[in-house]
């Protein structure tokens, strides 16, 4: 599968807020790094991270653009409010194994009504 294809594939998933099913596409010892967070590393910590997102609130990526170069796919992204970001993701072997996203965390908070971190 080419890194635009899984991309693809994990925007539908993300989208229907299925936390098990993104985690299949990430190797198992991947690193999902956000800027705005800790790393994350290995499937199964993504896959709660996940969880925890998908259950706090509800989010929609929308596809501005996918850029292909080798084993990297750059995501560009909105949502239905406005908000914007940019998803680096390093695929090999069909999995992803890094991914490193950059959104304004502080904007997103307050769009989805959640608390402000201490």
């Amino acid at each position: 599968m080419k890194p635009k294809q899984l991309l693809e594939k994990w925007v539908e998933i993300f989208n229907r807020g299925d936390a098990d099913s993104i985690a299949e596409l990430y190797a198992d010892e991947a690193i999902n790094h956000q800027v705005a967070n800790s790393p994350i590393e290995g499937k199964k910590a993504i896959r709660n991270m996940f969880a925890e997102e998908f259950s706090q609130t509800k989010m929609t990526c929308i596809v501005e653009n996918i850029f292909e170069d080798n084993e990297w796919a750059i995501l560009e992204w909105k949502d239905p409010l406005g908000l914007r970001g940019c998803g680096f993701f390093h695929i090999k072997n069909d999995k992803i194994i890094f991914q490193r996203g950059y959104w304004d965390k502080v904007s997103f908070l307050k769009a989805h009504n959640l608390p402000m971190p201490k």
